[in-house]
């Protein structure tokens, strides 16, 4: 019996398959990150659909559930179109798509993760917040690394128990470390963007030295515990951008 299911999606990757197919990896609400095989999706017709970013409403078909399975779609929002004339929300958009092709597990939904995926789509096409792209995919990184298990806890110092003077986070244990408990072992733990310990912060008015201290602080936790235990490295579009905030090239 064939299996066959329609369900909102966005794009995350695609990659060449043959002379003229697609492997496409779309994140979607009800059935979470899944591949498919476009026919015909490198050719001119759908050449902008299958962009990295892109909300499609998507159609998968398969003999069995366990097959690969063929994936059509129709566009519902032409985000990676809209951002061309913007490449910083653009790298940031390239950046968070890699994260979650590559953290988020095949076929298992996850809601929540979808959720915060538009929400932050949203705020990269917004042109009035474009100051916060950088900084908000910082928050979306962190909010990702608890939705799969590995959260961080920012609440309080490890060693203290205090709340105030947080300035630090252990490599060990994701926990946070105030000034006094931590200096002793600075050079060793990793440093804690102010920006992280608000509830409502206002994301355009980070300076570019937090988003690279945020970037480092979540990135190193997704290399721990997501892509190291595969072999694997953070993407290639989430270094890039790592080292151009770091750099001061950009802020986002």
């Amino acid at each position: 019996m064939a299996i066959d299911w329609r369900d909102e999606g966005v794009v995350l990757s695609a990659r060449p398959h043959g002379e003229s197919s697609l492997l496409v990896s779309v994140l979607t609400r009800e059935h979470g990150r899944h591949m498919g095989l476009v026919r015909g999706g490198a050719g001119k017709a759908a050449r902008g659909l299958y962009q990295p970013g892109n909300r499609l409403s998507v159609t998968w078909k398969a003999r069995l559930a366990e097959h690969l399975g063929n994936l059509t779609a129709e566009m519902a929002d032409a985000v990676a179109a809209r951002l061309l004339a913007a490449p910083e929300r653009l790298s940031v958009l390239a950046a968070a798509c890699a994260v979650a092709d590559g953290a988020l597990p095949e076929r298992e939904p996850m809601a929540a993760v979808f959720d915060d995926v538009l929400a932050l789509l949203a705020l990269l096409m917004d042109d009035a917040r474009a100051a916060e792209a950088g900084a908000a995919l910082v928050v979306w990184e962190r909010a990702l690394l608890a939705d799969l298990g590995f959260g961080l806890d920012l609440s309080r110092c490890a060693a203290t128990g205090r709340h105030d003077t947080l300035i630090y986070v252990s490599p060990k244990s994701g926990r946070a470390v105030s000034a006094s408990a931590g200096e002793p072992y600075g050079d060793r733990l990793l440093p804690l963007p102010p920006f992280l310990l608000g509830e409502h912060v206002d994301l355009a008015a980070v300076p570019p030295a937090q988003v690279a201290d945020g970037l480092r602080l979540t990135g190193f936790f997704l290399d721990r515990h997501v892509f190291a235990p595969r072999n694997l490295g953070l993407p290639a579009a989430r270094v890039r951008l790592a080292r151009r905030v770091a750099r001061g090239r950009v802020s986002a």
